[in-house]
């Protein structure tokens, strides 16, 4: 028996073995903050982080110089319904333009799938949007999981997925992977400092939006080699 597991991992590549871990990871991740969103009572660690962000005794006033509540509301925009799907357009076009039209089939299916995942997920746990702090933007929409840190992860984590394939060179795709994580970690640590969602709902959407990432990049890779994508499609 362990020989025949250390032959099955020996055959299974690492980039595939790593997003199975990934996926594996996020649904864990998110089963368990599901439970925290629950709670009739805020967890500690949510009130304890998000009153990280405000000055001590005064949560209408978040920490740090008076230029930074504008470049994190700026941050914040980049994982906006709006933006997403101006970005995610102009990607599916180019794509039908240099005639790869089931790339962009699959980058649609991988946005669009997510943002109904993240419309269910918060319907499901119907969590109402934090109160402890001001709300430094407006939001009307339910709290748990968050969509903007979701649905970065899926849009920036699929493109920098998809451009690592056609990039030379292995510290030029890690560049651009490690591109699409930052900016998907900063919009998601924007969320909070705004004060528009607990610690908890921001986590949930990165271990939702990277498991399903993840579960599209692996789709992909599985047309790809069974020439449903191919590189001189």
């Amino acid at each position: 028996m362990k020989s025949f597991a250390t032959a099955l991992l020996n055959k299974i590549e690492f980039p595939v073995l790593l997003a199975g871990l990934v996926i594996a990871g996020g649904l864990w991740g998110l089963e368990e903050l599901m439970e925290v969103a629950r709670a009739t009572t805020p967890h500690a660690f949510d009130t304890e982080i998000m009153l990280a962000f405000r000055q001590a005794g005064q949560p209408d006033v978040p920490i740090g110089p008076a230029w930074l509540e504008g470049a994190v509301r700026d941050i914040t925009s980049l994982g906006s319904t709006s933006v997403l799907v101006l970005l995610t357009t102009a990607v599916i076009i180019y794509l039908l333009l240099i005639r790869r039209p089931t790339t962009a089939l699959l980058m649609f299916v991988a946005v669009a799938g997510g943002q109904v995942l993240s419309s269910l997920l918060k319907f499901e746990v119907d969590r109402p949007r934090p109160d402890l702090v001001s709300h430094l933007v407006n939001e009307t929409s339910l709290s748990f999981p968050s969509g903007h840190a979701m649905l970065s992860a899926v849009t920036y984590l699929t493109l920098g997925s998809m451009a690592a394939r056609f990039l030379p060179g292995r510290t030029t795709k890690t560049f651009v992977l490690g591109l699409a994580i930052l900016t998907t970690l900063l919009v998601g640590a924007s969320r909070v400092y705004l004060g528009v969602h607990w610690p908890s709902d921001v986590l949930a959407g990165w271990c939702a939006g990277f498991a399903w990432a993840m579960l599209c990049w692996l789709v992909a890779r599985f047309l790809q080699r069974r020439h449903a994508v191919a590189d001189s499609e």
